[in-house]
């Protein structure tokens, strides 16, 4: 199957695109490289994936020197003329659309930079779907569009109107236009709500790799909301498995699906929503004091009110996923917390 991965340079997108590779597809990986977060980790990424930064060129293929079925193109998603090209000459089976401008807090300061990504760059994808014939399409929302809401375990039949920040308001749009184009154009489309995911390779602006980072160098770590918080943190392969379960099976109609009553995650279209997380939230300090147990250092924390855009509590029911097809994360957080610290200190060289 030959797959457009969007995000390659990211954290979950690089780690899909290499299970991925190593089974065997062929993957054109795509990322603009944007500055939201150091550069350097992301070069990194594409180097694992055999992408030389020098081999690098605006809107040219490169061939990865490490795996022969994978190719990597720099590009914006909003570059419509791009997209619309690159869709064209490269024939895919199937899209798996990660790339986004992520992040809750940095939505507040710069909300263009996600109308942009986020919902230009979205249409981009289904029209290039649209009119090129891909009919399998997977795209990542997020588990912020459960916004104001407080029932506990967060179910795709929840409502999802109020939300708390312009990021999470993009990933409901998205949801949105996948139905649309599910609607008139019979492509299947399926979006999986993200949770809090954490493992190597991940994203500088996420809390494991600020507290490990604050904790090694002796600077105190800032914990929100007086640390009375949970997370259903998740570990990437785990993650990565349930992303290749929705590649490999795209979205049919729901045949039993009521107008009268309908059921938000289906539709008579061939499209679907669900949670990916690991249904069980980790209150933070919990997940603070394994970070600290690994590193065998204490963190000094200083303790802060709730941040405009979060939320207190997330926490995936993953009914849907596992029902439809057996997923069922099984990294315990102590094991995952080993690799992700092996990995940065490696990464980031730290020797004390």
């Amino acid at each position: 199957m030959k797959i457009l991965v969007t995000g390659t340079a990211g954290f979950i997108g690089f780690h899909l695109a290499k299970k991925l590779l190593e089974r065997g597809d062929q993957v054109v990986g795509l990322d603009n490289i944007n500055d939201y977060y150091d550069v350097n980790l992301k070069y990194g990424r594409l180097h694992e994936l055999g992408i030389e930064k020098e081999a690098i060129k605006e809107n040219t293929l490169t061939v990865s020197t490490k795996y022969p079925k994978h190719k990597f193109v720099k590009l914006d998603l909003a570059d419509r003329e791009g997209m619309e090209k690159l869709f064209k000459e490269e024939k895919f089976d199937a899209v798996m659309h990660l790339a986004a401008q992520a992040g809750v807090r940095y939505s507040l300061e710069n909300p263009h930079a996600y109308i942009d990504s986020n919902i230009v760059g979205f249409m981009n994808i289904l029209e290039g779907c649209r009119h090129n014939e891909v009919k399998n399409l997977s795209y990542a929302s997020s588990s912020s569009v459960y916004g104001l809401n407080q029932s506990q375990p967060f179910k795709t039949t929840d409502k999802t109107e109020h939300q708390v920040s312009l990021y999470a308001a993009t990933k409901k749009s998205n949801e949105m236009m996948a139905h649309t184009y599910s609607h008139l154009y019979g492509i299947q489309t399926t979006g999986l709500r993200f949770f809090t995911v954490y493992g190597p390779w991940g994203r500088p602006d996420m809390a494991p790799m600020l507290f490990t980072d604050a904790i090694l160098n002796d600077r105190p770590i800032k914990v929100f909301n007086n640390g009375e918080m949970s997370r259903d943190f998740t570990y990437v392969d785990d993650i990565v498995d349930g992303v290749i379960k929705i590649i490999d099976n795209p979205a049919q109609p729901n045949e039993n699906w009521d107008p009268r009553d309908p059921e938000i995650s289906t539709s008579s279209a061939p499209y679907r929503l669900y949670n990916i997380g690991n249904n069980a939230p980790l209150p933070l300090m919990e997940f603070i004091e394994t970070i600290e147990e690994t590193l065998g250092k204490k963190a000094e924390k200083i303790f802060m009110p709730m941040q405009d855009g979060d939320v207190v509590s997330t926490y995936a029911d993953v009914r849907g996923l596992m029902q439809d097809f057996g997923y069922k994360p099984d990294t315990k957080l102590a094991d995952g917390i080993t690799k992700f610290l092996k990995w940065y200190k490696d990464f980031f060289t730290y020797s004390q």
